[in-house]
């Protein structure tokens, strides 16, 4: 984590507290805030050809982005999540529509559900990913994020690209609060996900971001207390 970034997460946080705009769970600080406007902004997502034509999907598993993931599996679209922390081998949870009724696809959209009514997987036993939802606590129009500053979306996404589940052309979007957007700076690292697309209640933007995605995992710089506590890195994708 940068000061930089913390000095943003901070003030979006700030923010969202003081104009009543986060929802459960409380507090949001530490977390990708949970908005009010999340079930509107997931609904505008038909609006998108690229959401429309994906079938597989990796999304964060965090609250705002539960409506997203309740819509795509009563759409017929596959899901994978990251199990937190990325804390075994098995990394993903999949979460298959056609091995699931209605009611089982609500539910399997919550953190809980996706664990009783998904299945562990590896990644050699994960299709090739179509799109990526992330979850932000801060964007900039021109398609910067900045996450909760775990790192794990960065991780989760640069383990795609090493297994070929996910190319540079894969799109990544993320759905905020109109107060989550930015005019602030700060450095953008080789590790960190830019945005394609930012979904609000109120709109879709395109950012057309110059900023190059993640190859894969870049472990010269890769934090050794990082890769300990995370068993597929510990095994260097071997």
């Amino acid at each position: 984590m940068t000061k930089e970034k913390d000095s943003v997460r901070q003030k979006i946080w700030d923010l969202l507290n003081k104009e009543n705009a986060a929802r459960f769970p409380f507090p949001i600080e530490g977390r990708i805030p949970n908005f009010k406007g999340a079930k509107a902004a997931a609904e505008k997502l038909d609006e998108l050809e690229i959401w429309q034509r994906a079938k597989v999907l990796k999304c964060n598993p965090d609250s705002p982005q539960a409506p997203v993931r309740k819509k795509a599996l009563l759409q017929g679209k596959k899901i994978y999540m990251a199990v937190p922390k990325l804390r075994e081998v098995k990394c993903f949870v999949e979460l298959d529509p056609n091995r699931l009724d209605s009611d089982a696809k609500s539910k399997a959209s919550s953190i809980k559900g996706a664990f009783k009514y998904g299945r562990q997987v590896s990644l050699d036993e994960m299709d090739k990913i179509d799109l990526v939802v992330a979850g932000s606590v801060a964007v900039t129009r021109d398609g910067a994020r900045v996450g909760k500053g775990g790192g794990y979306s960065d991780l989760e996404f640069a383990l795609g690209r090493e297994n070929c589940l996910i190319s540079e052309e894969t799109a990544v979007i993320t759905t905020v609060h109109p107060l989550q957007f930015t005019s602030d700076n700060w450095e953008i690292t080789l590790h960190d996900i830019p945005v394609d697309f930012i979904v609000t209640p109120e709109e879709i933007i395109q950012t057309g971001h110059a900023y190059p995605k993640p190859k894969g995992i870049y472990w010269d710089i890769l934090k050794e207390e990082i890769r300990e506590k995370i068993p597929i890195l510990r095994q260097g994708m071997n």
